[in-house]
């Protein structure tokens, strides 16, 4: 059996129509959750980008943030960004010792930065260029008239022209959707797939950064949810407050990203029809999952966070089409996390990993075989956890400061903050996350306070 894993960076769970979303068009990820088993209840134990990444190479867990340094070449993003440690081994490495062939194709260029190593196992591995900050283009530069086009005049910031300028400049040669990033993503994939067809079995990991920021997407994509050309396309996210945007600026921000997301959708599709052509549907496994999402004006927020930490950021989008149509069509309502995907991925190859992981086999529960295995779950984001089980979910510094708690059976959209007047509650969401952590706070985190990460603290 084929393995293809697709990962798609800041894919809300919302706005899929296959899990309810009414006006963004998804017709492929819909078509392929048709034939999978759909999780509505998937989570990651780790937050942002590179913490995601690590999980999903190799099953472990890197909350608590145990081990963290900061790296040379790179920001400081958060506890846990950083590399693959060197005693886990990658699920790249463990298949391609069982006589896989191994692939890597991946527009998110934090994993290419100096000290990072994450191709690490794959027999062939393509970065493309120029996403977002990428040092891909050191010029020709755009000019000020047309960086300032795209930015409104109260955010007129350094930090915003510097974001702009670099992104434009990166792809001052885009033409046509072809060169889109999305497009050059899966457009990859197909090609290896061809070259590869000579293949007994492998492992094809595609990584897609769309539809993270900057929203830019064909003009044809935008006007699909947004067909008023009067107004300016603002490419960032703000990490802010939602408020500093016009509604009508906010509204145009909203229509790119989902513009991003429908681009995404289509090349993946275009993907899917070339595993069609090789008729390799019978013979390959496909799982889709998402590293997080993205506020885009909920909460009073343009950005991610951890606090707080809605279900914009957290709900992940996973399915998982096993090529024997085991569960096609069905959803999956337990709570899971994102590590238990690899271990799911080699329990379904018949690999055991030689050392242990913490993720576990999720399929007999997918297919109603076995009672739920996790009774909450923890996600950590610096010092900031996010523990949601059934009935509540709950935010707050890993010691319990700043705490946020909602009942979701009556508050389904986290609108209706309840920590005050349930501390009993609070305390047991705060026990979960701390046994989690292995019994104790750890003292890095401790140092943190008051550093929430991508976005500044909006409500304490």
């Amino acid at each position: 059996m084929n393995v293809v894993l697709i990962i798609i960076d800041t894919l809300r769970q919302d706005h899929l129509g296959c899990y309810g979303n009414k006006w963004i068009k998804t017709p492929n990820l819909d078509s392929l959750a048709g034939d999978s088993v759909l999780f509505t209840r998937a989570y990651p134990g780790s937050l942002p980008t590179l913490q995601v990444r690590r999980v999903l190479q190799t099953g472990c867990r890197v909350f608590p943030f145990i081990g963290h340094k900061a790296y040379k070449g790179d920001f400081f993003g958060a506890p846990g960004w950083g590399p693959v440690f060197e005693e886990h081994d990658t699920i790249a490495e463990i298949l391609r010792s069982h006589n896989y062939r191994t692939a890597f194709i991946t527009d998110t260029y934090h994993q290419f930065k100096p000290s990072m190593n994450f191709h690490r196992g794959f027999d062939e591995w393509t970065w493309i260029r120029g996403q977002e900050a990428d040092p891909y283009r050191s010029g020709p530069t755009p000019s000020q008239e047309e960086v300032l086009s795209h930015i409104p005049e109260n955010l007129r910031t350094e930090r915003f022209i510097n974001f702009h300028r670099k992104c434009l400049s990166n792809v001052v040669n885009r033409r046509y959707e072809e060169d889109y990033f999305p497009a050059r993503v899966f457009k990859a994939g197909a090609r290896w797939l061809e070259r590869n067809q000579d293949a007994e079995r492998f492992f094809l990991v595609l990584d897609s950064f769309d539809p993270h920021e900057p929203w830019d997407p064909p003009l044809s994509y935008r006007r699909l949810y947004d067909g008023d050309d009067g107004t300016i396309d603002f490419l960032a996210s703000l990490y802010g407050r939602a408020d500093q945007l016009s509604p009508r600026i906010l509204k145009r921000l909203r229509a790119n990203y989902a513009g991003e997301v429908t681009l995404v959708d289509r090349w993946l599709g275009y993907f899917l029809d070339k595993i069609r052509n090789f008729d390799l549907m019978d013979d390959t496994l496909i799982a889709v999952i998402s590293d997080h999402g993205h506020c885009i004006g909920e909460h009073n927020i343009v950005g991610k966070q951890g606090h707080p930490m809605s279900r914009e950021i957290c709900d992940l989008v996973l399915m998982i089409r096993h090529p024997k149509q085991e569960g096609a069509g069905t959803t999956c309502d337990s709570l899971v996390y994102n590590f238990d995907l690899p271990p799911t991925l080699l329990a379904r190859l018949g690999i055991k990993p030689e050392n242990q992981i913490d993720g576990v086999d999720i399929w007999p529960l997918a297919l109603g075989k076995e009672d739920e295995i996790h009774e909450h779950i923890t996600c950590g984001w610096g010092p900031f956890v996010m523990v949601r089980n059934r009935r509540y979910w709950y935010n707050a510094y890993l010691w319990g400061e700043s705490a946020i708690l909602y009942d979701l059976e009556t508050d389904s959209k986290l609108q209706n903050n309840i920590a005050k007047e349930n501390p009993d509650i609070c305390e047991k969401m705060r026990e979960l996350a701390i046994a989690d952590a292995g019994g104790k706070v750890p003292e890095p985190l401790k140092k943190l306070k008051g550093k929430p990460g991508c976005t500044p603290l909006l409500a304490e």
